[in-house]
């Protein structure tokens, strides 16, 4: 957990040079922390108490390439997506490369990294997934990308064996929408939810639900219950 600042030192953020990314840097960063950004774009060189102690420069599908800088992270924040309103096919498969496979990709990673760590301190790996995740988006590759990394992370964290579960906790990130480059329209500033998700991932829930639809408190937690009820009978039924 994230209060316990004499452990837990390097925080990793992926999309770190977007509206969110920039809010959390600057906020691990006054609370004492080491961050590790991880951006497509260009690194800005300059660093400063509001940027990234070391910035890392990645492509997606070669996630593989970090898994040096991944085990010097207590806690990975998968922060990174796009948001493409085209309409064009390849639209689709960007969206569903960028925001569902390379996160998961980055997930099985740090589960790889987190099983051969002897530390008694758990890994922690925490997805942002969106509320479009079943709520509409007005961008259907968006939604269809957001639904398929939720899903995958709510079976992830479902199934995971007891001594994987020894050694990483995953939390699932649910955010409304706020004000950025992707969203100019957003109702919540990346300040605020930045300091929410602080806040939340204090607690032993498995969901940071920071949004101003109170339909997103109700359906979410119903439908990570029915989640975990399913892979209840999926575990009977191996059995």
């Amino acid at each position: 957990m994230i209060n316990s600042m004499n452990n837990v030192k390097t925080i990793g953020i992926t999309g770190a040079s977007g509206a969110l990314g920039k809010e959390l840097t600057k906020l691990f960063r006054k609370k004492g922390y080491n961050v590790i950004g991880f951006t497509h774009s260009k690194p800005n060189s300059k660093i400063n108490l509001e940027s990234p102690n070391e910035w890392i420069k990645w492509e997606c599908g070669k996630e593989s390439l970090l898994k040096n800088h991944l085990k010097k992270i207590d806690i990975l924040i998968l922060n990174h997506g796009i948001y493409d309103l085209s309409r064009e096919s390849s639209n689709y498969e960007n969206s569903i490369e960028i925001n569902a496979l390379s996160n998961f990709k980055f997930l099985n990673l740090f589960e790889e990294i987190a099983l051969k760590n002897e530390s008694s301190i758990k890994k922690e790996i925490w997805i942002n997934t969106s509320e479009a995740e079943i709520l509409p988006a007005l961008n259907p590759s968006y939604e269809i990308s957001k639904s398929l990394i939720g899903r995958l992370v709510s079976f992830k964290k479902n199934l995971l064996n007891p001594d994987t579960k020894k050694k990483l906790i995953i939390k699932k990130i649910v955010l409304g929408p706020f004000k950025s480059e992707l969203n100019p329209i957003g109702i919540m500033t990346p300040k605020f939810v930045s300091k929410k998700i602080y806040d939340l991932a204090n607690s032993k829930s498995y969901l940071i639900i920071v949004s101003p639809n109170p339909i997103t408190y109700l359906l979410f937690p119903l439908k990570e219950f029915f989640n975990f009820l399913y892979c209840q009978i999926i575990y009977k039924y191996k059995n």
